[in-house]
């Protein structure tokens, strides 16, 4: 039996990465990485360790005492707490690291892990082999149909979205008559939302896997908070890519969405 290594961030994209995991005959190790990681997630598990993400060295000395063949990352971390004053303390492993980088874009600080951890033996999966079921097929998910209006912003969303990925600043955009409201950088998906339902109502989410993706981390997805999110907003519906964006816990994120008259679309 394969012990896999689970870098846990928040959300219950974890939970259903450990489940499928070990249906598959791994034995799962979680760390989580920030304070707030799904409750249900340390019962799913074998083993279960709460290590700050900036604790690298601890991180890396509990996998190996677990002998974990290989690892996997998933669930929201976002990166602002790499500025934010007193929000992360990190130790000598984690300093080296940061202070190795070229510069601290999400490629580049992810791509940094990957190597410190393939140093001590453990190989960073593909995300999607756990979790390929979630990745949904072309089409409209929800009940309500997009308007010709909504059309035009999902495709103008999508392109502009994809462009966003390219230049690695995020995966997500807010548009509204083909105009952009809001586009991710290091707050995340949902303060992206909200900014762009700050500056108009019925926006179109879009989001997008970057054109060069790695999927060992970083995938984009779609779940039930993204839908409170857009309600908070008060936008209209998301397009996100088939086949390369997670929709997470399906039936209550498209329920929710249904409720409020949402569309859900993969392009």
């Amino acid at each position: 039996m394969e012990t896999l290594g689970l870098l846990s961030g928040i959300g219950h994209l974890p939970v259903d990465v450990a489940r499928s995991a070990r249906s598959l005959g791994y034995r799962v190790v979680a760390v989580a990485l920030v304070p707030g990681v799904d409750a249900e997630l340390k019962g799913t598990v074998d083993s279960y360790h709460e290590i700050h993400i900036g604790k690298l060295g601890s991180i890396i000395k509990a996998l190996k005492k677990s002998k974990v063949d290989k690892v996997t990352m998933i669930g929201k971390v976002t990166k602002e707490i790499l500025y934010s004053d007193g929000a992360i303390i990190p130790d000598l492993r984690a300093i080296k690291l940061l202070a190795s980088l070229p510069d601290r874009r999400d490629d580049t600080i992810m791509n940094a892990l990957v190597r410190e951890l393939e140093k001590e033996g453990m190989p960073v999966m593909d995300q999607t082999v756990l979790i390929r079921p979630l990745l949904p097929e072309p089409g409209l998910l929800s009940k309500r149909r997009p308007t010709e209006e909504e059309m035009a912003d999902i495709e103008f969303g999508f392109e502009v979205a994809k462009e966003i990925g390219r230049l690695d600043i995020g995966q997500t955009v807010v548009v509204k008559k083909r105009a952009v409201l809001a586009v991710e950088a290091i707050e995340g998906t949902d303060a992206c939302i909200l900014r762009g339902g700050a500056l108009g109502k019925d926006a179109v989410v879009a989001k997008t896997a970057k054109p060069a993706q790695d999927n060992r981390f970083d995938m984009p997805s779609v779940g039930v908070r993204t839908i409170e999110s857009m309600l908070a907003a008060g936008a209209s519906g998301i397009v996100m890519e088939a086949g390369r964006t997670l929709l997470v816990d399906r039936e209550r994120t498209l329920a929710l969405a249904d409720e409020h008259g949402l569309f859900v679309v993969a392009r």
